[in-house]
């Protein structure tokens, strides 16, 4: 029987084996210049670029430096030694994985919420038109992997789907039998609808931005059904810049940054104004 250590141990040389193409880029360098470097999750790519660029205006001579990807593959860069300051995850399993780990300091903080929908491309080749329709047998149905907090709140949704009336009880299976790509972060599913790869994707309500919105169509999803998705941020232990670190979360929990979230399509945890 494995114990807890054994467990770990294996889960992080999985992760280590999927994850593997994004951690053989050479270590970036501290830059001389006054950096601030944040990880953060794919979904948060439009709003982090706001709030960096408002940090920016408010710390003159200070630049922020945006790395976006997929939460597990954060984590493990992190945990790998890369240089970062502030890591905002897409859900409270990584950050607890960094956290447990001792990569971030004090405790995280947890910044906006978000929503699923399910979208489609404007053609809608497949003719879906209702959530059921996800079921039918030759739909093509790109996720999330399911590491990736999107994946995994995705596979819940389905399955939250086939105890609610008007769905039949195996939905949510026949559902992930239609999945034909599991991908590394939610940009990476719209780009596949988008480009008419797939017949549908599940992503976050954020990621449906006004250039995005001009070449998909969404399906919302029932709130008894939905998952409500939580962005835990926190300042990453040995991070070159501890005081900028810390007051961009400051900015990110302010009334701006939280209007800022907001008008991107998240859910905000405190007063927008």
């Amino acid at each position: 029987m494995m114990t807890a250590f054994m467990r770990a141990r294996w889960r992080k040389s999985f992760l280590t084996a999927l994850l593997l193409p994004a951690l053989v880029a050479p270590s970036r360098p501290v830059a001389a210049r006054r950096t601030l470097i944040v990880f953060a999750a794919a979904s948060l790519t439009d709003a982090f670029t706001q709030v960096a660029d408002a940090f920016e205006r408010r710390n003159p001579g200070l630049k922020v430096e945006l790395d976006f990807a997929g939460s597990p593959n954060l984590a493990l860069q992190i945990e790998q030694g890369a240089v970062a300051d502030v890591f905002a995850s897409a859900d409270d399993r990584w950050m607890a994985d960094v956290r447990d780990s001792g990569f971030v300091t004090d405790t995280p903080q947890v910044f906006a919420h978000n929503r699923l929908v399910v979208i489609v491309p404007t053609s809608n080749p497949a003719r879906i038109d209702r959530l059921q329709d996800l079921a039918r047998r030759g739909v093509k149905l790109v996720v999330a992997a399911a590491p990736v907090p999107a994946g995994r709140y995705g596979r819940e949704m389905l399955l939250n789907l086939s105890r609610l009336d008007g769905f039949s009880s195996d939905f949510g299976r026949r559902a992930l039998e239609n999945v034909v790509s599991n991908e590394d972060n939610v940009k990476a599913v719209v780009a596949k609808v988008q480009l008419g790869e797939a017949d549908a994707g599940i992503v976050y309500a954020s990621d449906v931005t006004p250039d995005v919105s001009r070449h998909i169509r969404r399906l919302l999803i029932p709130e008894d059904a939905n998952v409500l998705a939580l962005y835990p941020v926190a300042v990453v232990k040995r991070a070159p810049s501890p005081a900028a670190a810390h007051a961009f979360i400051d900015l990110l929990l302010s009334p701006v940054g939280q209007r800022i979230l907001q008008t991107s399509g998240f859910i905000p945890v405190g007063p927008t104004s």
